[in-house]
């Protein structure tokens, strides 16, 4: 309970920071900050599973489902309000989790991740192809609403803005609750050493397809956010590269803390906007030697600073290290 509170005492202190910023940053800021945001939900996601030692290069998967749910939502149903639109991507999400997650929960290590990416890859190749849908051009999503308003200009920047730290807060609160509840921590056993955890009567397969299944949720909803957010949507989300992103933002984050993963993803997307304004044609590279540097000065990620754990957490998680 005493954890309980003090998560969202957290959160609510977190939440009130991040509005309070978004009546005085410029459009442009609300807009990166919003990308960023619903980026860092999926390598949220991404997270828990790096909890269980696997690695998904396939996220890209769901971030495509939830935006196309939501573009076609809007457009063939006439659902704008942004908490339904929400629901559809989520739904879409967990059912192709639910469907997915025992055969990959069966694999391990460069099998996981392969398969993960060729999901994913299919998925690109099936939606550039379908030309009746906008093929590689995508779709275009309307305009949110919320609750019948109908925000316009910055209000509307704003609103999805304030939408996403809402959500993000929320779901980051849930899922730091999870990563230190008993199934949570089965998690972490399961990457030193699985067998035992089988030994002991837990499931891994089943607590890998959960974990499966709460990372395709928080894509679908990052790719509902981030679709609403841009206006449109396009296979390219699906791609490989846009998966590759969500786990450089996982790995540098680490899976010490969550507030990590959320500013490793804000790092990443300014570092990102910033090298392709200046270095156009070089902007890749001033990335990766921006990834390169943070990953060889902390191994562990931007989560073992005392910035985002506690000492406790830290200790702990240098014993467990230490004992594997």
């Amino acid at each position: 309970m005493r954890l309980f509170g003090s998560v969202w005492i957290g959160a609510i202190v977190a939440l009130i920071a991040m509005v309070m910023g978004g009546w005085l940053f410029p459009e442009w800021v609300m807009f990166l900050m919003s990308i960023a945001l619903a980026k860092g939900l999926v390598a949220m996601g991404l997270v828990g599973l790096m909890r269980g030692g696997l690695v998904s290069f396939g996220q890209g998967l769901y971030f495509c489902l939830g935006a196309y749910a939501a573009g076609f939502a809007s457009s063939w149903l006439n659902i704008t309000d942004i908490f339904l639109l929400s629901l559809v991507g989520i739904a879409l999400s967990a059912t192709m989790g639910i469907i997915f997650g025992p055969l990959l929960a069966s694999y391990r290590g460069i099998f996981f991740a392969m398969l993960s990416l060729s999901l994913s890859m299919i998925l690109y190749g099936v939606l550039s192809k379908m030309s009746f849908i906008g093929g590689t051009d995508g779709i275009n999503i309307s305009s949110p609403t919320f609750f019948g308003y109908e925000p316009e200009g910055r209000e509307l920047g704003l609103s999805i803005y304030l939408y996403t730290c809402l959500v993000t807060v929320v779901a980051g609160s849930l899922m730091r609750i999870f990563f230190d509840s008993h199934r949570g921590l089965i998690s972490l056993a399961i990457r030193d050493n699985e067998l035992r955890v089988e030994y002991l009567g837990a499931s891994v397969r089943s607590v890998i397809s959960i974990n499966y299944v709460f990372a395709a949720i928080l894509g679908g909803l990052g790719g509902v956010i981030a679709g609403l957010a841009i206006g449109h949507v396009d296979p390219e989300y699906a791609y490989w590269t846009t998966s590759g992103e969500f786990v450089f933002v996982a790995i540098l984050a680490g899976h010490l803390s969550i507030p990590a993963v959320i500013f490793s993803s804000i790092v990443l997307e300014v570092v990102r906007s910033f090298s392709n304004l200046y270095f156009p044609n070089t902007w890749q590279l001033s990335l990766g030697i921006f990834l390169l540097i943070v990953i060889l000065l902390l191994p562990k990620g931007l989560g073992s600073l005392k910035l985002f754990t506690k000492k406790s957490e830290r200790v702990k998680a240098n014993d467990v290290e230490e004992k594997s």
